[in-house]
């Protein structure tokens, strides 16, 4: 059994402990509201430019001329998968989910005898992946010193996609991220970007004349559309982070007074019983004299 001495230094090490994990719950809190009001604001934006580039996509149909971001590259052999994390943990199952998601493609790619490489983004997603798939890497992207995200963040992150589907480097591209909900719920996404993707039916009409073309239009707009779902997904990943941390700290915070309030209660009790001993052995020195 512990000594008092142990107990009680173990009580104080778990508040010590409680008043870490309160206060990055405050913090998480503070930032959680700038990220989510960024990465609400962002998606009026992100879903009319895809609408836009849907429509235009539409028109142009299977032709011959469409861009290459659109049409493809007629194959699906090489896949490019994008995974979004964060740099630092403690924020429960926020980084699993998404690793856990592009595993679960991985295993699928290469099962059907398709090549699979991974770019990943953020450190914590690369340390989960790279033992298992660390010969499927081709790049990393450290966001470390990045403070608040910003549209340049995600426009360097698609000049590099760009750059490796202009060289051949793959066919498929898919970005793997948490799409924030609410603090408690953050829903792992996979989002394929290139070749452009869009689902249900065009919203924009298809009655207008295009000066330029529709593919002159499109072949300048698909470009940043992919900046601009990068950007989306970074802010949305970021938002779901705080969330998630906010909620860990939480539990971790309501866990720590739970195993204070056990501790206190041992404590109370070793003391009561060595109290009690001592009380004994004075009764029975006494009676013996």
């Amino acid at each position: 059994m512990a000594s008092l001495k142990d107990l009680k230094n173990r009580i104080e090490s778990v508040k010590n402990t409680r008043k870490i994990t309160k206060a990055m719950q405050m913090v998480a809190a503070a930032k959680l509201r700038r990220a989510q009001d960024a990465a609400v604001a962002a998606r009026p934006y992100a879903e009319r430019m895809k609408d836009v580039m849907a429509g235009l996509a539409a028109s142009v149909g299977g032709s011959d001329s469409a861009p290459r971001l659109l049409a493809g590259t007629g194959s699906d052999q090489i896949h490019l998968l994008v995974v979004m994390t964060s740099e630092r943990g403690l924020c429960g199952g926020f980084n699993s989910s998404i690793v856990r998601l592009a595993r679960a493609r991985i295993t699928e790619l290469l099962a059907q005898g398709k090549t699979v490489k991974i770019m990943t983004v953020g450190k914590k997603g690369r340390e989960q992946l790279r033992r298992e798939y660390g010969a499927h890497f081709v790049g990393h992207v450290d966001m470390t010193e990045v403070k608040r995200v910003g549209y340049e963040n995600a426009s360097s992150i698609a000049r590099d996609i760009l750059a490796r589907f202009d060289a051949s480097e793959f066919d498929v591209a898919t970005l793997f991220y948490n799409r924030f909900q609410s603090v408690i719920s953050q829903i792992p996404t996979a989002l394929q970007v290139i070749p452009a993707h869009f689902e249900g039916e065009a919203t924009v009409a298809v009655g207008y004349e295009y000066e330029p073309s529709e593919e002159t239009i499109l072949a300048d707009l698909l470009p940043r559309g992919l900046a601009t779902q990068v950007f989306a997904a970074l802010l949305e990943n970021g938002a779901s982070e705080q969330g998630a941390r906010m909620s860990a700290m939480d539990n971790a915070t309501r866990n720590a007074g739970d195993m204070i309030n056990r501790l206190t209660i041992q404590y109370n009790r070793s003391r009561q019983a060595a109290i009690t001993k001592e009380l004994i052995e004075i009764i029975s020195g006494a009676e013996a004299l």
